[in-house]
């Protein structure tokens, strides 16, 4: 990481480690909290729950690990992925933003989002077109004061050689400063943060402005 952010002339400490741990029993968790790990990344609610209470994680947040819901997110899950995680990576629906804002809204809390892009156009991909973006951003800055976006994610496809990744991330940093200096115009919060890069492409994200990597397979090996 620190080496890919070198080459882009970027500051390694600009660039965070989410773990991937979803799969993963609550030990291997553990390890890699106690090896130095601040930020891990689970794909579904339930078995998230299940392993945080197992850690001990459970009602009181966890005062040194940030925890990010990085799958694809249902709106029947949306009251305990408020309750739960301190980012949520895969908002794609004005439907979806609104049911984590009334949750969210209950608990007096200000839960942090991401807007997830289909940049790449990948029929099985989760997120919005690059063209619907503005309109979800209109919508939470209109009607939900409970959610605070700090950026934009997006996945992309397989590749065998990860330089064939870069058009995709390159195009999402693009974008997404576009749409930050939109949004500042309006007066409307849109952070930095860009959710981008996996175990196969994480160096090329990284040189194309990720701020947020999320790496499983990496670190605990092939699921």
């Amino acid at each position: 990481m620190a080496r890919a952010a070198a080459r882009a002339g970027r500051d390694p400490a600009a660039v965070r480690l989410v773990a991937v741990t979803k799969t993963q029993p609550a030990a291997a968790v553990a390890a890699a909290v106690d090896a130095g790990v601040t930020d891990i990344g689970e794909n579904r609610v339930q078995e998230a729950i299940a392993k945080f209470a197992e850690l001990g994680w459970a009602g009181a947040r966890a005062a040194t690990v940030r925890r990010h819901l990085i799958g694809h997110l249902q709106t029947n899950k949306a009251k305990p992925a408020v309750q739960h995680f301190d980012m949520i990576h895969s908002v794609d629906s004005a439907r979806l933003a609104l049911e984590l804002n009334r949750h969210a809204a209950a608990a007096g809390i200000i839960r942090d989002i991401l807007v997830e892009v289909n940049v790449s156009g990948e029929q099985t991909k989760f997120g919005l077109t690059p063209e619907a973006v503005p309109d979800l951003l209109a919508q939470i800055a209109s009607s939900c004061p409970a959610l605070r976006v700090q950026g934009f994610m997006t996945m992309a496809p397989f590749e065998v050689q990860p330089e064939a990744t870069r058009p995709v991330f390159a195009r999402l940093r693009e974008l997404a400063s576009e749409w930050r200096t939109d949004a500042a115009a309006r007066g409307w919060h849109v952070g930095g943060e860009l959710s981008m890069g996996m175990t196969n492409d994480f160096e090329v994200a990284i040189e194309e402005g990720a701020t947020l990597v999320r790496i499983g397979t990496a670190i605990f090996g092939a699921r």
